[in-house]
């Protein structure tokens, strides 16, 4: 059996294509064996990264996780100014062990961001800002995250 590698960036392309096709109703169009293989193994759009965080709203010393209010306006008032042009927000549950060991369970934020390869440098710092800002603010830790190179096209 011939085992074909196919780039995560095709992979994802052909996920949120068939997602769109049915949510809007549609039907998926039939494409021949020859025809996916070749799709498949085509890069479409630019080098980006895409930087995942992932925010937790828990807190330490008995203190009452941060509302849904304010992390929106951390978001609006810090985040936003850094990358107006788009951004992607998920609710989510998260745990993770911090440093004492516990195992913490909390409602959590992952955050995505795109940005072009070439902007790298700047948007790190951008990022490395706002990972800070949200530890000192709430008194955290850390916030997580994770960084992918990947193909975009808007």
């Amino acid at each position: 059996m011939r085992q074909i590698r196919i780039p995560m960036s095709a992979a994802v392309a052909v996920l949120v294509s068939a997602a769109f096709f049915v949510a809007s109703g549609s039907q998926v169009p039939y494409a021949a064996p020859a025809a996916r293989q070749e799709a498949a193994g085509a890069e479409r759009g630019l080098a980006y990264v895409s930087t995942h965080l992932y925010f937790g709203t828990g807190r330490h010393g008995g203190q009452p996780p941060i509302p849904d209010e304010e992390f929106m306006k951390f978001v609006a008032d810090v985040i936003t100014p850094r990358f107006p042009s788009g951004l992607t927000l998920q609710e989510a549950r998260g745990q993770w062990r911090d440093k004492d060991g516990d195992i913490n369970r909390e409602k959590s934020y992952e955050l995505t961001v795109l940005y072009p390869v070439a902007e790298s440098r700047a948007r790190d710092r951008d990022i490395e800002y706002i990972r800070s800002l949200y530890c000192r603010t709430y008194g955290l830790e850390s916030v997580g995250r994770a960084d992918a190179r990947v193909h975009a096209d808007f």
